[in-house]
């Protein structure tokens, strides 16, 4: 076999890697790479650009490599030897001064996209968010809707083109929120409150997940966020208004209890400022009882204030 047809042969090899992987991202459907939402449709178009312009440093280099490796084997005589030659102005100023570019250019996209993007950030629109309460347990997700008075388990639904305000945090170990097709994760964290605020402009059942390592159930701590029209959102809320089930504190107390859970679960009412009293349980002084129950004492006093509906 020569060797021309050897470097042909590993050419047409590498070209055909290349088609089938833009082949198989192009058709696989990769959550990261389907945005359904306004801030993961954003993250796509910044990572995709930057990894474009990485690429511009990336496929000279490997190019190069090849090329010097096979233009200077010891067996082709004809390559002009210069053992010497250490130093090339032109050079150097262009594999040095080419890359620093590409970076100044995503430090620019950095800065930019970072402040564009800040979870914390609400997202502008004609339309009134509505505020979602998230509590990681293990190895479930408790969703609550303060302005609906109602809790779920495992699954949130909200309305599509409206901005939704996540305000997360956990009563266990530090977790990871992350719905792939609306935007990126963030961090869940006991005694702390941080937002995500995402939006999805098309209906459809996302997979919501948990992005960080929780302990041994972590892998089947998942969730579906559901976007739907206003009438259908509406009409889960009055579904989920009309459940028997109650979100007691006894009930949340079982609730919280490593464990998965076996099915999306529906709670017609549930305790008065639980997410507050859960985010005051890691904040008491260390020489208080800092059990929930006098925790919950010291946040409210109340009980129930919306179990029966009118």
């Amino acid at each position: 076999m020569s060797k021309k047809f050897t470097l042909l042969l590993a050419s047409i090899l590498v070209l055909i890697a290349i088609i089938g992987t833009v082949l198989y991202v192009g058709h696989s459907h990769i959550a990261i790479l389907s945005p359904a939402g306004t801030i993961a449709a954003q993250q796509r178009k910044l990572l995709v650009g930057a990894t474009l312009l990485m690429l511009l440093i990336v496929i000279p280099v490997f190019v190069l490599t090849f090329f010097i490796a096979w233009k200077y084997r010891a067996t082709n005589t004809d390559a002009h030897y210069q053992p010497e030659w250490d130093h090339n102005t032109k050079l150097e100023t262009l594999w040095w001064g080419f890359p620093c570019l590409i970076i100044g250019v995503l430090a620019v996209v950095a800065w930019n996209s970072s402040h564009s993007l800040d979870p914390s950030r609400p997202i502008a629109s004609d339309r009134s968010p509505i505020t979602i309460q998230v509590i990681a347990l293990q190895w479930k997700w408790l969703f609550i809707y303060p302005e609906q008075q109602i809790a779920s388990v495992n699954y949130v639904q909200f309305p599509t083109n409206t901005p939704v305000d996540f305000e997360i945090t956990a009563d266990a170990p530090m977790n990871s929120f992350w719905i792939p097709r609306l935007g990126g994760q963030i961090y869940a964290m006991s005694g702390m409150t941080t937002h995500l605020h995402l939006m999805a402009n098309q209906a459809g059942r996302f997979q919501g997940t948990s992005a960080n390592l929780s302990g041994s159930g972590f892998a089947g701590m998942q969730f579906i966020a559901e976007a739907s029209t206003d009438s259908a959102f509406k009409d889960w809320i009055a579904t989920s208004r009309s459940k028997p089930a109650q979100l007691t504190m006894a009930a949340y107390t079982s609730l919280a209890q490593p464990g998965a859970a076996p099915q999306a679960v529906q709670y017609g009412a549930y305790q008065h400022n639980l997410y507050d009293t859960v985010v005051m349980k890691y904040m008491s002084a260390p020489h208080e009882d800092s059990s929930f129950q006098s925790v919950t004492q010291s946040v409210t006093n109340d009980t129930l204030d919306h179990m029966s509906h009118e």
